[in-house]
């Protein structure tokens, strides 16, 4: 399923779609490994050996069966990859000399736009490795967050929420890279606003098992977050002297609460002996008048 994003129509003419390269609709060549050099913008940074393993096998009884996508070096020899570092990797563990490529020229921007669009529509980015490719366009190409968001087909937010992934703890990035926790705990952690606290909270996470609710509970203790009573207006002299008088009445505490139309009366009892105290002492009132 394929995803909108900035590029619109161009990103789907960069990335063919299909069961098989087609060599004279697509313009296929067959190059060879050692002319290709991995994107330098590549926004993923690690490759797990085994999906890596069986990829290999696969182009090994199927050949590969979508070409890789790059463009002419800048050194001017050879190709640099824009899209298929997995499949790149992989032929080479399969033990092909050669490859089937696309060739496009691309803008430098462009190269790590397609990169990070091939990704996330494809292979589940890492949110850290979102989160770096997400700050080279910004500090690189100058993007703002709303820009970025039109050229990956993402929401403004959803950029900025990503990106403060960036500020966690290097322990708390370590472990969601490599999936000890999820993006919803890390989120959870940031509110804690050191790297030590953060990492505290992080072995809590680890050690007891907590998930994403329990977590958000975690930070608020360690915050100290408590939940604030309204402050309340100070009696007046005269309600304290009515309360005063109450209280010796019935024995008990009583509260006043007086408001511009009426109010109430809070009368308290610590036992069912003395509830029954007060009900006397209120209907034997009561009687007499």
């Amino acid at each position: 399923m394929s995803r909108k994003s900035g590029l619109g129509k161009g990103l789907d003419a960069l990335i063919p779609t299909g069961d098989a390269p087609s060599p004279s609709a697509g313009g296929v060549l067959h190059i060879s490994l050692d002319d290709v050099s991995p994107n330098p913008r590549q926004p993923r940074v690690k490759f797990d050996p085994d999906q890596l393993r069986e990829l290999a096998d696969s182009i090994v009884e199927h050949g590969v069966l979508q070409p890789l996508i790059v463009t002419p070096s800048s050194e001017g020899k050879g190709y640099q990859l824009i899209v298929g570092e997995r499949r790149w990797q992989a032929a080479r563990l399969a033990g092909l000399e050669t490859i089937p490529a696309i060739v496009r020229d691309v803008t430098d921007q462009d190269q790590l736009v397609i990169a990070l669009i091939e990704n996330l529509q494809r292979a589940d980015l890492n949110p850290l490795e979102a989160a770096d490719g997400y700050k080279q366009l910004a500090d690189e190409f100058d993007l703002s967050h709303e820009a970025i968001a039109m050229r990956v087909g993402k929401s403004r937010t959803a950029i900025s929420n990503t990106l403060r992934l960036l500020k966690l703890s290097a322990a708390v990035r370590e472990a969601l890279q490599e999936n000890k926790i999820s993006e919803g705990h890390a989120r959870a952690l940031l509110s804690l606003p050191t790297a030590q606290a953060q990492s505290a909270a992080l072995q809590s996470i680890l050690n007891q098992d907590l998930n994403v609710r329990q977590t958000e509970e975690l930070v608020r203790n360690l915050s100290g977050e408590r939940r604030t009573k309204k402050r309340t207006k100070q009696p007046s002299p005269d309600i304290v002297d009515i309360e005063e008088k109450l209280r010796q009445a019935l024995g008990t505490r009583v509260t006043l609460k007086k408001g511009p139309r009426g109010g109430s009366i809070v009368i308290r009892f610590y036992s069912d002996e003395e509830l029954d105290a007060l009900l006397d002492r209120l209907m034997e009132d009561s009687s007499e008048s």
